[in-house]
């Protein structure tokens, strides 16, 4: 109805004058254009939130369905698949409601292996080759490194139920990754030393926490 106001108002005032109808004209499309804008930001970052909550909510399901350790997932795709763990994570299988461990594992001879563990009761439901072409760095990164995926993960277990755990090997400070999830459903993210085993939060994951928390305030 307003819109049908301004039109009108502009036809007439093109009778009386054409530079003052060019005016009113633009001021209208810009205002009109402005709560458009500001309704379509509302609205993405509705969804996104909506997606955030969703996306917690999956997490806390995979966790809660879970009655195996990552320590434990790891210990049993070794005893299917030797070598090396490199990684260990709860997730969805092939984008499906099934939840499952995912191993990898990198066996003597530079064959990847993806291990996959009933979160139920630890039994290994199949494995599959994969290629990766970062073996040379995950084996220099590895090279002389007393704490193992499984070692890790134990350690990581006192900050929360342990999620994931996988070797970061690029850049300065290689270490283990680790991702926790409480009860109450609040993550976070943790780094485990290669050489001692020590556990400390990571920075960058805590930087985000902080970032969002600003957004918030």
């Amino acid at each position: 109805m307003k819109r049908n106001i301004v039109i009108a108002a502009v036809t007439a005032a093109a009778l009386i004058g054409g530079g003052t109808a060019t005016a009113l004209a633009t001021t209208g499309d810009d205002q009109g254009s402005a709560r458009q804008a500001a309704n379509t930001k509302l609205s993405d970052d509705g969804n996104r939130d909506d997606q955030d909550d969703r996306d917690d909510r999956d997490d806390a399901a995979k966790v809660s369905s879970s009655d195996v350790t990552a320590p434990e997932a790891i210990a049993s795709a070794l005893k299917h698949t030797s070598g090396t763990v490199v990684s260990a994570e709860l997730d969805d299988e092939d984008d499906s409601d099934k939840v499952v461990w995912k191993v990898d594992v990198l066996s003597g001879d530079n064959t990847w292996h993806s291990v996959s563990v009933d979160p139920s009761n630890g039994k290994v439901l199949g494995a599959q080759t994969d290629d990766e072409d970062d073996t040379a760095q995950v084996r220099a990164a590895l090279k002389g490194s007393p704490v193992t995926a499984e070692e890790a993960a134990k350690a990581a277990a006192g900050k929360g139920v342990v999620t994931s755990v996988g070797l970061d090997e690029d850049g300065k400070d290689k270490s283990w990754e680790a991702e926790t999830r409480k009860s109450g459903g609040a993550e976070q993210d943790w780094k485990i030393d290669l050489k001692s085993g020590k556990v400390t939060a990571d920075r960058d994951d805590q930087n985000d926490q902080d970032d969002d928390a600003d957004d918030q305030d």
